[in-house]
């Protein structure tokens, strides 16, 4: 049974019934939303659609992030940015898009793009109006946290990311000179971990009493590498059992030079192979994945005990996806399925109601526009997202516009509810019709059947790709 097989099966079931302790806090959506409601804002790294909710994988262990989901409205077709940190970051905290900002990879210092070096960000634009605005653990990209974005950081302004355990004799998995492509147990409890760490502090900042409305933003790293979570996640996944993704091995044959230059199948793929660690990889990946889900299950908890549970919104989001040998492909940085698609879920108490799922392509630039709206902010003509609060009252609401996203300057790919375009830098182009191939093996770009499909999505592609941002050495 492949990904898109499973999601279908499951989309149902989890629609039909609460788990247990959800009923109480998903009947909060009926109360009304007060003119200026708080915020809690979730971030979770390199996160695909492999959760219980979304279906991508059918091992995936969940709960909490599948209890959040049956509160709100779960988008079902949200798609990054950009499929690397720094640029899909940048863009959601700034609401510009790499083609007009410059920043399209990890390098690229975003506050020296013209555009963005003036831009105010999301809580900049909740301070401005009267907000308290801090945050923990990774928001922006590690190599370049903005200070001025809060009045608190945790552990700082400087440093975002708490510090990991390290295992001795890495690597874990044997694969030499991969940096830190590795994998394994971590002989800790779960409190040494960065992430629980991160967990604590916003589970603090839930008990606080606050005299202002608030923006909270808690910023989880996990599941990026390495996977390095404690034994009791690896536990839960023996690696002789676990489901492999659907791959074809000549999925590359139809794909243009400079896709096939993205995908490196001699790179990370060739290793994972010849090293035999494919199953530990994935097995590393769903550990990771469940040990995130447990730190936002405990940030959850505190939230349903706090004061705050019926005037404060919840959005939940990943960056980007993640490749694990689909396409031939390990991490992100491509402009298909796996690397675009990634996790979007909203919670906002009078305006969503629960088990609701939104199949409508959106994009994380979206949700600058949508804060806006939904907390009474002043309006930012120069955001290039669009409100999502039709979708939050009508998930099924009419949204004509693709989702929009880039990697690397003049190469996009835009996806809308059946098809997936992508046109490179050369001109060289793909085509997916999701509603026949939905892990995306059949490129019908060249097919003369499709000239008008790929016209009707070629007129969202961005019409100014600025050159990139001078880059630095990034840290991960």
């Amino acid at each position: 049974m492949n990904r898109r097989d499973f999601l279908r099966l499951t989309a149902a079931s989890t629609t039909a019934f609460l788990l247990p302790g959800c009923a109480s806090a998903s009947q909060r959506s009926v109360s009304k939303l007060p003119d200026h409601p708080n915020v809690l804002f979730i971030a979770i790294d390199d996160l695909n659609d492999w959760i219980g909710c979304l279906g991508g994988h059918p091992d995936a262990k969940t709960p909490n992030l599948d209890r959040l989901a049956q509160r709100g409205v779960l988008f079902t077709n949200a798609h990054c940015s950009a499929p690397a940190c720094n640029p899909s970051r940048a863009s959601l905290m700034t609401g510009i898009l790499p083609s007009t900002s410059g920043v399209y990879h990890n390098p690229d210092p975003w506050r020296k793009s013209p555009a963005l070096s003036n831009a105010i960000t999301i809580p900049q634009h909740f301070m401005a109006h009267g907000y308290t605005a801090v945050g923990g653990g990774k928001i922006y990209h590690g190599s370049f946290p903005d200070p001025p974005s809060w009045q608190n950081y945790f552990p700082s302004q400087q440093k975002n990311k708490p510090d990991d355990p390290m295992p001795p004799n890495r690597p874990l998995n044997g694969i030499p000179k991969t940096s830190h492509f590795d994998w394994g147990p971590v002989d800790v409890p779960d409190s040494e971990m960065g992430d629980s760490q991160v967990a604590d502090w916003a589970i603090g900042q839930l008990r606080k009493q606050h005299d202002k409305p608030f923006f909270i933003a808690c910023g989880f790293f996990r599941p990026h590498l390495p996977w390095y979570v404690p034994q009791k996640y690896f536990d839960m996944f023996p690696p002789d059992k676990v489901t492999l993704p659907n791959v074809n091995e000549n999925d590359l044959d139809d794909v243009p030079l400079l896709g096939k230059k993205m995908a490196k199948p001699q790179g990370d793929h060739k290793k994972v192979i010849e090293h035999k660690q494919w199953r530990k990889a994935v097995q590393a990946y769903l550990a990771s994945i469940s040990f995130v889900d447990s730190c936002v299950g405990r940030v959850l908890d505190a939230f349903d005990k706090s004061p705050y549970a019926d005037n404060t919104m919840i959005i939940l989001w990943s960056d980007h996806g993640w490749h694990l040998g689909e396409k031939l492909h390990w991490r992100k940085f491509s402009l298909w399925e796996e690397a675009t698609h990634n996790v979007l879920m909203a919670v906002v108490p009078g305006v969503t109601k629960p088990n609701r799922r939104c199949p409508r392509p959106v994009n994380m630039v979206d949700i600058y526009p949508t804060l806006i709206e939904l907390c009474g902010l002043t309006a930012k003509p120069e955001l290039e997202g669009k409100s999502l609060v039709p979708l939050l009252k009508n998930p099924k609401a009419k949204w004509e516009r693709p989702a929009l996203t880039t990697h690397g300057r003049n190469n996009h790919s835009l996806r809308s509810e059946r098809f997936r375009y992508i046109r490179y830098s050369d001109g060289t182009e793909e085509l997916y019709d999701h509603n026949n191939d939905e892990l995306e093996w059949k490129n019908l770009a060249d097919n003369p059947k499709y000239t008008r499909i790929k016209k009707q999505l070629a007129k969202w592609l961005p019409e100014k790709n600025i050159p990139d941002v001078p880059k630095t050495k990034a840290r991960k």
